[in-house]
């Protein structure tokens, strides 16, 4: 009973930390004062290193969820799927605090979402369903607008049924190359 606590202590901690970060994110942005959860971004991605054994990895997989969130939230802003709150100093980009968030998703990659490792199915399946909701709650928030919501759901519950399984790929091969590397 008391291995409980202590084997599933990190997830929760990181659970609650990735909560915390995301509504100061949202709640930032949807009240002009992005750099708030820009912060909290960049301290839970700090937190998360400081309790890694494998931080270059971790950093690798939030450059990776970063860059691809870059092309995917850039390419929505464009393509008049979405209408970004604070959109920041470079218009037609994706602004710095919906990077933020794509640095914080990474953080549960090998931690809270580990069980999707392997199962691209289901990834695709929880990423299509969970982050359509993570942008209707935050445009419900105030972060951002749909000018058209059905479509702004397709679009993103079938981008996030693809980008999920990519990066639950990726942080499962950056866990086992971190395991070999440990084994030498």
């Amino acid at each position: 009973m008391n291995s409980l606590p202590r084997r599933y202590g990190p997830v929760f901690l990181n659970l609650a930390v990735f909560q915390v970060a995301w509504f100061a994110c949202v709640l930032g942005a949807a009240r002009g004062a992005p750099g708030w959860g820009v912060a909290a971004c960049i301290g839970a991605v700090l937190l998360n290193l400081w309790f890694s054994d494998a931080r270059r990895d971790e950093l690798l997989l939030a450059l990776c969820a970063v860059l691809l969130g870059l092309a995917w939230d850039t390419g929505m802003a464009r393509g008049g799927v979405l209408v970004y709150a604070s959109p920041g100093p470079w218009p037609g980009l994706a602004p710095a605090w919906i990077l933020g968030l794509w640095a914080l998703f990474s953080t549960t990659l090998r931690g809270p979402l580990r069980w999707l490792h392997g199962r691209w199915l289901l990834s695709a399946v929880v990423g299509g369903v969970g982050g359509a909701l993570s942008y209707a709650a935050a445009v419900r928030m105030g972060a951002g607008q749909f000018p058209d919501p059905t479509r702004a759901m397709l679009v993103l519950g079938a981008g996030w049924a693809v980008m999920t399984p990519l990066l639950v790929e990726l942080a499962r091969w950056l866990g086992q190359r971190a395991a070999r590397r440990m084994l030498r």
